[in-house]
């Protein structure tokens, strides 16, 4: 079964998958979100495989909403913002170790992306004006904005190494259960999500055919 929850905001809902960290996808009503959540369960699978997963969300087009939770103004301007019931449920080591490793292969990726796609890229609503080294930029801050919710301060990265020295600093936090003001299921998810969306952006403003 793949569970999911719905995050209602004013005016845009998103949907969220629980055991799939980072698939998120948000639309004007639950019906379009989960619909466009499904859409991309191909995308998605690039990750759980570049993780060492079998990617085996249940029967395509038939996620089962287990929870809605009230979302906020920053839920309508694109962003998940509330935590679900269902993140306290406790994690066993299997879990911890798996969604880490979906969430190296988000880095991953994203790194090997931004190596290869030109500086320019497409403008357009999908992703507004940031080109790559802006994006990068974001991505990167956002990332060292997410870890201080973990109990992980670092300075403004220096180097590469200093981002990466963060990266495993969270890392061995999810492992351990994670602390701090995010439970480890929720901060995996959202640290996931944000990554990935922009991965996503890139990969469909890389191209000007």
């Amino acid at each position: 079964m793949h569970r999911i929850y719905l995050e209602l905001g004013p005016k845009r809902v998103f949907a969220c998958s629980l055991d799939w960290p980072g698939w998120c996808r948000v639309d004007k009503s639950e019906e379009l979100a989960i619909g466009r959540l499904v859409d991309y369960a191909p995308r998605y699978r690039v990750i759980a495989e570049r993780a060492g997963l079998a990617f085996e969300p249940g029967e395509p087009g038939e996620p089962v909403v287990v929870e809605r939770v009230k979302g906020s103004a920053t839920t309508d301007f694109g962003a998940p913002d509330a935590e679900p019931d269902a993140d306290a449920e406790p994690v066993d080591p299997a879990t911890a170790a798996r969604d880490v490793a979906l969430l190296r292969a988000v880095w991953a990726l994203f790194d090997e992306c931004a190596a290869v796609t030109p500086e320019e890229l497409r403008k357009g609503p999908r992703g507004g004006g940031r080109d790559r080294s802006k994006m990068v930029a974001h991505v990167t801050e956002a990332e060292r904005s997410y870890a201080r919710q973990l109990g992980v301060r670092h300075p403004p990265f220096k180097s590469t190494a200093d981002r990466d020295a963060m990266r495993e600093e969270v890392a061995a936090i999810l492992l351990a259960g994670g602390s701090g003001a995010w439970s480890s299921r929720y901060a995996t998810r959202r640290m996931a999500w944000h990554v990935i969306d922009h991965l996503w952006e890139m990969e469909d403003r890389r191209s000007f055919s």
